[in-house]
């Protein structure tokens, strides 16, 4: 399937672009976050993709880094999450802010995306404690640049998780990885990182670690 895709944007509206490769425009729909980030009409861009194929219709998803566009698949999986639920939730938190809800159990976060409600945010959060980890850890590589990929759209046999983000992961992700390293369950390890993270906004690796050991310490 398309994996990523670049070229000059022809065409923005409020929830998709249109993006001409030498010649044959792609429509891919993107979340609010994503939308602003890209530039305007006449320059180019460069997204990582998703393609949806159902009987009646194929749709193109954009995303900045590899991380938002694993945690789109992972929203997907989840019952009762159709793509615009999926990019209303990234959207509104961001792959940063997805994986520090579900790491805290906070539904309430999720519930904040437009026309998602209760019992959904709370399948979310149920559903996908035990894959964020995973997901945290990946770090957030940008997406590559259009003076690299100018003009192509290139071919991603390879599931998205299993794609190296070109950039090396964030203070989260490794914090989390240090932390599993010695020997925390992902998800008990998750979720310290994330309230440390939350408490201590743009903390570097080593802030993190201790804040996590910290609130993992035995209390009493």
């Amino acid at each position: 399937m398309i994996g990523r895709i670049a070229g000059r944007i022809d065409y923005r509206a409020a929830d998709h672009v249109l993006i001409d490769v030498r010649g044959v425009g792609y429509l891919v729909f993107c979340s609010e976050r994503t939308m602003q980030a890209l530039p305007r009409v006449g320059e180019h861009a460069a997204l990582y993709t998703d393609l949806l194929v159902r009987e009646d219709i194929l749709q193109l998803f954009g995303f900045t880094t590899l991380v938002e566009k694993e945690w789109h698949r992972l929203l997907m999986s989840v019952q009762g999450v159709g793509a615009k639920a999926s990019l209303a939730i990234l959207g509104a938190l961001g792959p940063d802010g997805i994986g520090r809800a579900i790491a805290l159990g906070d539904w309430n976060a999720v519930k904040a995306a437009r026309g998602i409600g209760p019992k959904t945010a709370q399948r979310v959060v149920n559903e996908l404690k035990d894959k964020a980890p995973e997901v945290m850890a990946m770090g957030a590589g940008p997406a590559p640049t259009p003076a690299e990929m100018d003009g192509e759209v290139i071919e991603a046999a390879a599931p998205a998780a299993a794609t190296p983000a070109p950039a090396g992961p964030g203070p989260q992700a490794e914090a989390l990885s240090a932390l599993t390293n010695l020997g925390y369950a992902p998800g008990e390890a998750a979720g310290a990182v994330a309230q440390a993270a939350g408490e201590s906004e743009g903390a570097g690796t080593a802030d993190l670690i201790r804040a996590a050991l910290k609130l993992l310490a035995p209390k009493g």
